[in-house]
């Protein structure tokens, strides 16, 4: 709603256009809000991102996922985007791709874990592997002295009221995010 999500997925996208041979790009899914509401909401106006059809997700080779929470799960825009997925659960065209997760929280007790945990559920369905970054990124995993979101699921940010902005910190983990699941996607795609 307040671009925290696509900030993180453009550094994600830097991060697995960092490895070779291999191609990134950014789609946001449909937005279930009236305009009126999202103007209630005080949203700025949406992206020029293009905006995915289930389709789109069977020509990929893997994924990184990224939503805002609410209460604790997935937006529900995010939520109607995957129920549309029928089809291609039925044939199972996602299974077997890898897919990681990130996302954003109003704050510390926002949900990054719970969101996570309550996603993993959507891939499981499409047969998909689920990438976690685990404590790859390193010392970044360990920092205390600064506010950090994110966890060894995937790349995170608080948004507060919205007026936050990620952090470096956060910039950096989703950067190695979509490097380090870029590289495991290319590696899954040679082997096959």
């Amino acid at each position: 709603m307040y671009g925290h999500v696509e900030k993180l997925a453009e550094e994600i996208q830097k991060g697995a256009a960092s490895v070779e041979g291999v191609e990134a790009k950014l789609w946001q899914v449909p937005e279930t809000l009236s305009e009126e509401i999202l103007g209630k909401m005080s949203a700025p106006p949406k992206s020029d991102v293009p905006v995915i059809t289930p389709n789109d997700l069977a020509e990929a080779d893997g994924f990184v996922f990224g939503f805002p929470t609410r209460f604790g799960m997935m937006s529900a825009q995010f939520k109607a985007f995957l129920d549309a997925t029928g089809g291609l659960w039925r044939t199972q065209q996602l299974a077997g791709k890898p897919a990681g997760i990130f996302y954003s929280t109003g704050s510390q007790g926002g949900g990054q874990e719970t969101t996570a945990l309550t996603a993993i559920t959507q891939l499981v369905h499409h047969g998909m592997i689920f990438v976690p970054i685990g404590y790859t990124f390193g010392a970044g995993m360990f920092e205390m002295e600064q506010v950090k979101g994110g966890s060894p699921y995937g790349a995170g940010t608080y948004a507060g009221d919205g007026s936050r902005l990620p952090s470096e910190l956060e910039f950096a983990q989703a950067f190695h995010q979509g490097k380090y699941i870029a590289g495991i996607t290319k590696k899954l795609k040679a082997a096959a």
